[in-house]
């Protein structure tokens, strides 16, 4: 179970459109495919999507400091010494989704090595999920166009909003437009990326109060401490952290202070290891979780399935998984298959995932 090398294989497939949200707008997926090797020739595989106006990191930076730093830290290693290897990574400072891929390939090459699925390793509760789809930010038709075709094609009923727009009428004219037209068949809530001040956040949700919404997410920046404290606690909503708790200290910090009162857990972010902490301290504090989605492809969603599927918890809400159809094309040999919305894990050992080489040749950057 000996790790020998840990490769990163940048890699860029466009989407179909760009995708826009408040703190900015992605026109292509370029990524870090995340390889594992041990001396028994196994191979873990996990995908690390960059978002350096969320996180700071960037495609080169998550080559570099796997390339540099986490390598040499990890080999030698075996697959089970995952708090050592997790120990050895916090040493660095940042890097949130290169160390969640390199934590989930270890996991995926401990699978693989045992003959069993990651999700049955770490809590085995289902096999799979209802999806959520994110809209972006479009006119009130376009948005309700794109909802009934995912409702229609995949069976999807459940809707994640971009918000955060000024003025603030723009999106709350969306979120009604998409109520008007599907009434009570559809469950709808609402992500601001930190884009709107606590004062406008509040207006928001109180012109979209009669709209029975789910959840609001991270409406204004978590570091407007009084503002953000001032807003949670005149909601009668879920208020979700996610990019505010990137960590489980981070967690601990927003839920008790009362600037969240739900969180969103992304293995983009804290992969299987760090995600697990964040979920039993939610499970602790009766926190809603929600599986978040950081723009993945098809491989890091098989990720997000594995670790949702495995807890009760988890699995409860919509998890966030239907990304990777906004890309022109992916790196899997079996594609993900969204059916009457819900999203299976794939058989197999580990995450359940097989790369196409020739996907991976024709799209990585580094040849």
């Amino acid at each position: 179970m000996k790790i020998t090398a840990i490769e990163a294989i940048p890699f860029a497939i466009p989407y179909v459109k760009p995708l826009c949200f408040a703190s900015g707008e992605v026109h292509t997926a370029e990524h870090v495919l995340v390889r594992v090797h041990t001396e028994d020739g196994v191979i873990g595989v996990a995908e690390a999507p960059p978002r350096p106006f969320t996180y700071g990191e960037t495609q080169k930076g998550i080559v570099a400091v796997i390339n540099d730093v986490f390598g040499p830290d990890v080999v030698g290693l075996t697959l089970l010494q995952r708090e050592i290897i997790r120990n050895r990574l916090e040493r660095t400072i940042g890097n949130p989704t290169a160390k969640s891929a390199v934590d989930m390939a270890v996991w995926d090459a401990l699978g693989k090595t045992l003959e069993q699925p990651v999700s049955e390793l770490l809590g085995g509760f289902t096999d799979s999920l209802r999806v959520s789809h994110m809209l972006g930010f479009a006119d009130p038709d376009v948005m309700v166009a794109e909802a009934e075709r995912m409702r229609e094609t995949y069976g999807i009923s459940t809707f994640k909003v971009k918000v955060g727009r000024e003025p603030v009428s723009l999106d709350t004219a969306v979120v009604r437009a998409l109520r008007g037209h599907f009434g009570d068949k559809i469950d709808l809530y609402v992500d601001g990326n930190r884009g709107w001040t606590a004062r406008e956040s509040a207006r928001a949700m109180r012109e979209m109060s009669d709209l029975d919404l789910l959840y609001a997410e991270e409406l204004c920046p978590a570091d407007d401490v009084l503002g953000r404290r001032w807003l949670v606690d005149q909601l009668d909503v879920p208020f979700i952290a996610d990019e505010s708790v990137p960590t489980p200290a981070d967690v601990t910090r927003e839920v008790l202070s009362g600037a969240a009162t739900a969180i969103s857990i992304k293995t983009a972010r804290t992969g299987f290891t760090a995600s697990q902490r964040v979920h039993h301290l939610a499970e602790g504090l009766g926190l809603d979780v929600v599986m978040g989605n950081q723009i993945d492809g098809q491989v890091g969603t098989a990720c997000a399935l594995t670790f949702g599927t495995a807890f009760e918890r988890t699995s409860r809400q919509a998890g966030e998984l239907s990304n990777f159809l906004d890309m022109k094309d992916d790196l899997l040999a079996q594609p993900l298959q969204i059916v009457d919305g819900r999203l299976h894990r794939l058989a197999g050992d580990g995450i359940g995932i097989e790369i196409d080489p020739d996907q991976l040749a024709k799209y990585r950057t580094d040849r």
